[in-house]
């Protein structure tokens, strides 16, 4: 676009430019273009674009793994730690993803009888729809019985209006209980 010079004069060293006239046609083609500079070798533009999208999709990836799913930083000093931590890593973002495309896929549907006012014309993020299903809870009631035994229940929390309306579009549905798993050691410190 330019030719710069830098140059002694009598008032001392002073840099000077001026515009390359045989670029102007260049430089009004290229107003309002994005431009790329890669070292990858493609066969067409066409082939260009798809791994230059490819490598912001990896970058999306990784500004996912670090800031809505939180995926700490790798310090593990054992190779198979290594690798657990990193398959952990992939599956909780082949997760994400899997809910980003479930939230994209099917237009909101809100239930007739759960009708909350709540404008429902755009699919949640999946960090908003994990934050409204955040508030979900399992608990357990304990019953005492006659013979000195617990009767251990597990319920689920009744869904909002919102959250029924979420778990209707991902065609989920929550079980009234839980079953208990009768194997696991009653100290949780050694379970």
């Amino acid at each position: 676009m330019y030719e710069v010079t830098l140059g002694d004069t009598p008032e001392g060293v002073r840099l000077s430019w001026r515009v390359k006239e045989d670029r102007e046609q260049w430089r009004k083609l290229r107003e309002g273009s994005y431009m790329l500079r890669t070292n990858l070798k493609a066969d067409t533009a066409e082939q260009l674009w798809s791994q230059y999208m490819q490598l912001t999709e990896a970058e999306a990836a990784f500004r996912a793994l670090k800031s809505q799913l939180s995926i700490r930083l790798l310090f593990h000093q054992l190779e198979p730690r290594v690798k657990a931590h990193v398959m952990v890593a992939f599956l909780g973002y082949a997760l994400w993803v899997t809910l980003k495309h479930l939230l994209k896929r099917r237009p909101p549907i809100v239930p007739k009888e759960t009708s909350s006012g709540v404008d429902n014309a755009v699919p949640l993020s999946p960090m908003k729809a994990l934050a409204l299903l955040s508030t979900l809870q399992s608990a357990d009631i304990i019953l005492p019985t006659t013979d000195g035994r617990e009767l251990r229940l597990r319920r689920v929390t009744e869904p909002n209006p919102e959250q029924k309306s979420l778990l209707h579009q991902l065609r989920l549905s929550l079980p009234e209980r839980f079953e208990l798993n009768r194997k696991r050691s009653v100290d949780s410190a050694i379970a």
